[in-house]
């Protein structure tokens, strides 16, 4: 019976993987696509709105640099966010494929979360530092 332990362990091992990738796969694929059909109308739609209230007249040269300040605060630590992001969250997958686990374990979900909020805190004290 030592060889039906192991079929059976086999079989819900690909069973798992099955129902992961038919379910996960299209929830990322169509997750992607909404959040990018949201961003990109979100620009549109900010770049339309600002460019018809100054032709209409309604925004004066304070709000035409309140405007121009805001897009610059914005922008200035971006690329520090996403890059600390990228490369915690890297440096967790690194950690992952030398940590020996279980497939059913959640201890790589949780190395990871654990990682890129390393990463987003060590950005967040960096901007609140320079800030004062």
């Amino acid at each position: 019976m030592p060889g039906t332990v192991g079929v059976l362990r086999t079989k819900k091992l690909k069973n798992i993987y099955m129902i992961t990738s038919e379910v996960l796969m299209p929830i990322a694929i169509l997750g992607s696509l909404g959040t990018s059909i949201y961003f990109f109308t979100k620009v549109m739609t900010d770049y339309i709105l600002k460019k018809k209230m100054i032709d209409k007249g309604y925004v004066n040269e304070d709000t035409q640099a309140i405007f121009k300040q805001h897009t610059l605060t914005d922008n200035k630590y971006a690329s520090l966010k996403w890059g600390l992001i990228t490369f915690f969250g890297g440096i967790s997958l690194i950690i992952m494929e030398y940590v020996p686990v279980s497939p059913e374990s959640p201890l790589p979900y949780g190395l990871f979360a654990v990682s890129v909020s390393l990463g987003f805190l060590i950005y967040y004290f960096l901007v609140k530092r320079e800030a004062k």
